[in-house]
Order: structure tokens, then sequence, then C-alpha cells
């Protein structure tokens, strides 16, 4: 017969998990009621009006098929043709997994110089509040640095606290992908940061990318900074539930089915983050080889094993980073699961020396980056282990320099 643990201390935690789970489905019902008398999202019409639009006299596709068919339809197009429809639908085409690359950068380019005027207006409108009108000035703004030349936007959606995603290095040719998936108060505003730039996503991907190029001058390598889901505000009850991490999980497989070529993909996913890619885990496609967390407060599951996933499993956790203080359990929907770094886990676990606490796993210099970079690139006999698994490269072969290059 199993025993239990009913200390008043347990008891009192397990009533607070209740309450808790029952408040999340007030909250939900009551933001899916009010959010279905809202008006449509740009993005949506844009996507309504691809729908019922044609070229030539001929419908246009489905904008949520299959990539694979997405890619054959825009292949079949010419230059001209694809500049058009870029023009006339910018967000479905910024946004449609399936179309090139370098067609989405264009669209999205559109799209933002678009919502930039929008933002334009609201900073002189009476009907808003100064505060709402100071913060149209900030979404202003962040648009204009978005559109600077050389960056190249793979998502955009300014609806809400807005989701985006950019890519550094060429991924149309990249022998090796990697993909930053960061965790909350994620946002279009805080996408980026001059202050603390390694806890926000472009500075995350940039200083992976920039660490890859560094390890392997030969191997050319795509760092994808991916914030392209709505990330929980702060660390309320969203945070300690998956419903931001499911519809953020759809939404990170979509992108990797959709990802050009086959190079080996690898997802580098922090805090939060590490929850949608536990969640996206059984979904995603073979060619993600790689899963990395780091900061995680759990990934829905009791052992590595148990992801659904091919790739291999690694974690990470600074010895300052508070996460390590969050209840490694879940009860009733609430909390999320075994601690990735614990030996029963069964995560290879990495060093995250001079990580200086949750936010800087990306910051130059530090263990953590190096591994990191060092998964990016393949190149598995280079990294670092915990001194709590002093064989976490046990059974990597790893690829050599001339086989990356």
């Amino acid at each position: 017969m199993t025993s239990f643990d009913t200390s008043p201390q347990l008891n009192v935690w397990r009533a607070l998990l209740a309450l808790a789970v029952v408040f999340v489905m007030l909250a939900t019902t009551g933001w899916t009621a009010l959010r279905s008398h809202r008006e449509a999202s740009a993005l949506q019409v844009s996507l309504s009006a691809w729908e019922h639009g044609s070229l030539h006299g001929h419908r246009l596709p489905d904008p949520s098929a299959a990539p694979a068919v997405l890619t054959r339809f825009f292949a079949s197009l010419g230059a001209q043709e694809r500049t058009h429809l870029a023009h006339r639908y910018p967000l479905a085409v910024g946004n449609m997994n399936g179309a090139p690359v370098e067609l989405r950068y264009r669209a999205n380019h559109l799209a933002l110089d678009q919502a930039r005027k929008v933002e334009k207006k609201r900073i002189h409108d009476s009907r808003l509040t100064p505060d709402g009108q100071q913060q149209a000035g900030r979404r202003m703004h962040r648009y204009e640095a978005l559109m600077a030349k050389g960056r190249h936007i793979l998502a955009f959606d300014p609806a809400g606290s807005g989701r985006i995603a950019e890519v550094f290095g060429n991924l149309r040719t990249a022998r090796r992908v990697s993909v930053v998936v960061p965790g909350v108060d994620t946002d279009m505003l805080t996408f980026q940061k001059t202050y603390s730039p390694y806890s926000a996503p472009v500075g995350m991907a940039k200083a992976l990318y920039s660490a890859e190029r560094a390890q392997s001058p030969t191997t050319g390598t795509a760092v994808i900074a991916w914030a392209d889901y709505t990330a929980p505000g702060g660390l309320g009850v969203d945070a300690a539930t998956a419903m931001r991490a499911e519809d953020g999980a759809v939404r990170l497989n979509a992108l990797l089915r959709a990802l050009p070529g086959a190079a080996p993909v690898a997802l580098f996913c922090h805090s939060y983050g590490s929850v949608v890619c536990g969640v996206a885990a059984r979904g995603m496609p073979r060619r993600v080889r790689d899963l990395a967390v780091a900061g995680s407060p759990g990934m829905r599951v009791a052992k590595a094993s148990h992801l659904g996933t091919s790739a291999r499993v690694w974690s990470m956790r600074d010895a300052g980073d508070w996460i390590q203080d969050v209840p490694y359990l879940e009860v009733g929907g609430l909390g999320h699961g075994a601690d990735p770094v614990s030996a029963a886990f069964g995560a290879r676990v990495l060093s995250a020396w001079d990580a200086d606490g949750h936010s800087g796993y990306f910051e130059p210099g530090t263990d953590s980056l190096r591994n990191f970079a060092d998964i990016g690139v393949g190149a598995y006999r280079s990294v670092t282990c915990a001194l709590s698994d002093s064989g976490c490269r046990t059974g990597l072969s790893g690829t050599s320099k001339a086989e990356r290059a």
C-alpha cells in the first residue's frame, strides 16, 4: 500500500494548488469569452484576404496547408508574382510556413512599416491616455529598429504584446541551425534590450551565433531568436501552468517542420521556454538532434526519456539561479514536473560556470554559452560536463572539424 505525506505544510500546498487551478479555469474562460468579441487582428485580416484572393484567376492555396504544399506553390511562381503577393498580403506571407525565407523577410519589412505608421498615428490619438501614447511611441521605435538594413524578420504579428522571430546567418544554406526559445516576459518590447542585452532573445541569439562561428569558423550556421509565441507575463498563474506552452509548442513545431533544407537543428530553451520545448518534444521533426535547457522550471515530464523525442537532451543550471527554489512537481496542472538537472531525470548535465544567475546563460565568456555553441555546431567532444555528471559525453562521438567543414 502506498504511503502519502500528510504533513500540514503539504496539505496547505495542495489546497493552494487546487485553488490556483480553479482560478486558471475561470480566468481562461473569461479571457476566451472576452477575446471572442474583439475585432480581428491585422494578421487575421491579411490571412482572410489571402483566402479570398486569387492569382491569374486561380484561388490561392490554403495558408495553413502543409509547408511542402506552400513551398511548391511559391516555387511555381516567378519573382514578380512572389513580390506581388508579398506586397498585397504582407502579414500573411511574412508568417507563412513554407514561403521562401527571403520572401518572408521582405513581406515582414512591409508589414513592420504598416504597423509603424499605425503606431505613429496613435502617438497623437487624444482618445489614448498619456501612458497609451507613450506605449505607442515605444512600439513605433521598436518597429523602426526591426526594419533596419540587414535584419531578417522571419515572423511578425503586432497583435497584443506582439510576436516575432529573427534570423542571424543564412538560414537557407546553413549546415547547422539553432533556435533560441525564451521564457516569461518576452514580447515585442523586450525582444531586444539595451541594458542586460544577453537576457533578451536578440542578445541571446547574437551571442550564440558569434560563439558558434568562433568554435567552428568553417561551419555555416544560422540562429533563430524565436519569440513567436505569447509568453507568460511575469511569474503569475500563466507561468505556473502549461497553457501558454501548449500554444507555443504548436507554433514551434510548425516552424521546425517548415525550415528550409535538411540541416540538423538544436534547440536552446531558457526558463519557461524549456516548458514550451518539453511540450513540443514529442511532435518535433527528427532533424532536431539536440534539445538543451537552461534555468528550467521543468519540462512537464518525470524523465527525459518520457519526452518522446530522438533528440539528445541536455540541461544546465547556474548555482546562483533562483529557479532551483521552485517546487519541482506537477499537481492538477500547476507546476512543470521533475528537475531537469537531477540525476533521476536523465538529461546530460552541462556546466554553467559563470552564468551569473537566471538571466546569464548567454553571457559571452561563460561555460554555458560555450557549451551551447559546441552543441550547436555538433562539437560534442568539447562540451564541459557539470561536476554532478562527469559522464555527460558518454556515448557521443561528436564530429571532427573536417566533418563540420
